[in-house]
């Protein structure tokens, strides 16, 4: 049996950050699913970000990786006439357009590098608790694995694979759903993030490395918009006839040429409780943004370092640990969801269609 101080669950941003971050100190198991990153959509980090990495003692690596800047953001939204937010007085810079795959299997990479075990695929198939420490049976392609870990920090995205075994659920604060493609821009511009809002939602466009380009649509899942965000032509001609996006992608020269559209819930939700005895959520297991905050990565990373150092206190027995990071957490979702109202009431061009409605 492995005995491991923490169990991380899920090797997306969060957990890859809570291990990259512990390892140095700890044993650590990182578990993942998928045995590859996925394409994920998510691909802009902010200029705070420059902060975050650079205390992690990753900034210089990042940068090395080439992802393409982010000069700010293009906004069609409360008004026909579009608005530029640019970084150029932002006193961290620019931000960044990522080739998100990439970028996270970088992250996995610099977790082993420090020390941690990278188990892929993996998933839990039982948890339960054993005195001090959890006894887990892995589920895993060569058979049943048994792990001992005195910690487990659950970073297994929505899903919230181990904290939902442990009783606990997410709250969700809408409906919002996302159906996107990729494709390549035979023309690139400028790199500037678009972001459109319409009758039934609203649009995200954005320039990403290698003349790449990713292509979303928002609604919520119960309206009949729905299926046009899971449908990959009804996305593309619905995009063609939005005034201002199409111009966008048109002075681009885009071609999506995903086979299908990616679709995914995308509302905004917590996680209660985020913490207890011996366990931790982080990232989107603990606490996810609606998209037009902007903020998913980034919070992801932030919480994949707070659970760690939370995870560090509370292997050395400090139980007050777990207490602060869920008053962490909870003021995370607070302030975005202050945030987000306050952007959502910018926009009354449709009073009366549900979407808007909903959220005025």
């Amino acid at each position: 049996m492995l005995d491991v101080a923490a169990l991380i669950v899920g090797a997306g941003p969060a957990g890859a950050v809570a291990a990259l971050n512990l390892a140095p100190s700890r044993p650590v198991l990182l578990i993942e699913r998928r045995p590859e990153a996925p394409p994920r959509i998510g691909e802009s980090l902010p200029p705070a970000a420059r902060r975050l990495l650079a205390d992690m003692g990753l900034w210089d690596r990042f940068l090395a990786e080439g992802h393409a800047p982010c000069y700010g953001n293009r906004a069609v939204w409360g008004s026909e006439t579009p608005a530029v937010t640019d970084f150029l007085r932002d006193p961290d810079g620019h931000g960044w357009h990522l080739d998100r795959a990439r970028f996270d299997a970088w992250l996995r990479c610099v977790a082993e590098m420090r020390g941690a075990e990278l188990l892929a695929p993996a998933s839990v198939s039982t948890i339960a608790r054993d005195g001090d420490a959890w006894a887990v049976l892995l589920d895993t392609p060569t058979g049943p694995r048994p792990v001992r870990a005195r910690l487990v920090i659950d970073a297994g995205g929505r899903a919230a694979p181990v904290a939902r075994l442990l009783g606990a659920r997410a709250v969700a604060d809408d409906r919002l759903v996302a159906g996107w493609v990729y494709g390549v821009d035979r023309a690139p511009r400028h790199a500037m993030t678009y972001v459109e809002a319409v009758e039934d939602g609203f649009w995200y466009t954005a320039p990403l490395p290698g003349r790449r380009r990713v292509l979303a649509f928002h609604t919520d899942a119960d309206l009949a918009s729905a299926r046009v965000a899971a449908d990959r032509g009804a996305l593309i001609a619905h995009a063609r006839r939005t005034r201002g996006l199409s111009d966008e992608l048109a002075a681009a020269d885009f071609v999506p040429d995903a086979p299908a559209a990616a679709f995914t819930a995308a509302h905004g939700a917590r996680l209660d409780p985020c913490a207890g005895p011996g366990w931790l959520a982080a990232g989107d297991a603990a606490v996810r943004f609606d998209p037009i905050a902007s903020q998913g990565l980034l919070n992801a990373m932030f919480t994949g370092l707070a659970a760690a150092e939370a995870a560090d206190r509370m292997l050395d027995g400090e139980t007050a640990a777990i207490d602060e990071y869920t008053e962490t957490v909870r003021g995370i979702f607070d302030a975005y969801r202050r945030h987000r109202a306050l952007y959502y009431a910018e926009e009354r061009r449709w009073p009366e269609a549900p979407f808007w409605r909903r959220r005025q």
